[in-house]
């Protein structure tokens, strides 16, 4: 039996080299590019109903799990409802689709066509139940592929209310995409949609179902100011502009894949994709800030030329900050891996310490600012 002690320790000496060397390949963002982002994508796709094993979940009634079948695992996924009197194949384009550019993608049905949206919202977390099961299931090829904790709700007209409403319930989702979305406005408050996730708003401006003004603006406003979120409204668009991933001349498509990328998967080079406003669009509004990237991370190394160095690494309580040129406008900002910004100052000295306390153990970025440059060191909070 191997030792778990000595298990553990070797891996964590890897992760460390890894950090604190150049083992690590730098991440590359010249090649994404909006136009980059086809339909199909790059990958194959194959599909698995409740024929071919998939839990039958009593939330729901029908299902389809779409998943790309040479991406590389773990997958992130997310499970997408229709609206109102509207079955699954409404919003089924989308499964495909998203599976092709790496996304695991369950659309399912209602167990009544006349479903609400909080009976939306509960066939989403059912079908996140299913899901979740595909990674554990003998003889699913998802068996042992899936990233549970990166996952994802969707819906259309009441399925968009339904799935707002989900990201109320679970906080743990990584991200909404709301399309065209309907709740009765006059009951609702901004406590019923108090969430975290990230969330994607797609509306028609000519949408007579669920008018702009009534409902996507309002889901906007009622959204926590500090949840990254988005609305695009798509200029002489009905209801339906955004059950296909082709609606707006092909933009929603990737503005969606551009936002589940960076929110769901932590791509942070899917980021400035979304920030210039599509020609299609009537109304663009986002409160989202990139993370500051250069085309290259580059890694601690005592003999590069860095514009600064870490230590000590890994560290607690606090770590070092040692900036070999200071300039009257450098500054620093510690984020997450997935982009997340978690703290901030401006630098006055060569040496300057920065809490890190508080954090949790795990791995962070620090960044580096001037006017002219900007370079990213990882670290490890123990």
């Amino acid at each position: 039996m191997i030792d778990l002690k000595l298990y553990t320790n070797r891996m964590y000496l890897l992760i460390c080299l890894c950090i604190c060397s150049n083992f690590c390949p730098a991440q590359d963002c010249n090649a994404v590019a909006l136009d980059a982002i086809t339909n199909p994508g790059i990958y194959n796709v194959a599909s698995l109903t409740e024929s071919d094993g998939i839990r039958n979940g009593p939330g729901y009634a029908g299902a389809t799990i779409y998943y790309p079948t040479n991406a590389t695992p773990p997958y992130a996924s997310i499970a997408i409802v229709p609206g109102y009197v509207s079955p699954q194949s409404s919003i089924q384009s989308w499964g495909p689709f998203l599976a092709s550019h790496g996304i695991v993608t369950m659309t399912i049905g209602t167990n009544s066509l006349f479903d609400n949206p909080f009976n939306r919202r509960n066939a989403l977390l059912d079908a996140l139940v299913t899901i979740v099961a595909e990674n554990t299931r003998t003889g699913s090829p998802l068996i042992g592929n899936l990233d549970t904790d990166r996952m994802a709700v969707g819906g259309w007209s009441m399925g968009g209310g339904g799935a707002q409403l989900a990201a109320a319930s679970d906080p743990t989702l990584k991200a909404v995409v709301a399309l065209c979305p309907w709740l009765d406005t006059n009951q609702l408050t901004p406590a019923d949609l108090n969430h975290p996730a990230p969330l994607l708003i797609f509306s028609g401006q000519a949408d007579p179902t669920a008018p702009p003004a009534s409902h996507a603006n309002i889901h906007y406003n009622y959204t926590p100011a500090t949840t990254n979120k988005l609305i695009y409204e798509i200029a002489n668009a009905g209801h339906s502009v955004a059950n296909n991933p082709t609606g707006g001349q092909g933009d929603v498509g990737k503005i969606a894949i551009s936002w589940l990328r960076h929110h769901l998967i932590g791509d942070s080079c899917y980021c400035p994709l979304f920030l210039d406003t599509p020609s299609t669009a009537s109304k663009y509004m986002t409160n989202v800030v990139c993370p500051e990237t250069t085309t290259a991370t580059n890694d601690i190394n005592i003999e590069s030329n860095l514009l600064f160095q870490l230590y000590p690494n890994p560290c607690s309580g606090s770590i070092n900050l040692e900036v070999k040129n200071i300039g009257h406008q450098t500054r620093y900002e510690v984020t997450s891996l997935t982009g997340v910004k978690i703290s901030s100052g401006g630098l006055f000295n060569q040496i300057t310490s920065v809490e890190v306390q508080n954090l949790p153990a795990g791995i962070y970025i620090m960044n580096v600012i001037t006017p002219l440059i900007s370079e990213r060191i990882k670290f490890v909070v123990e």
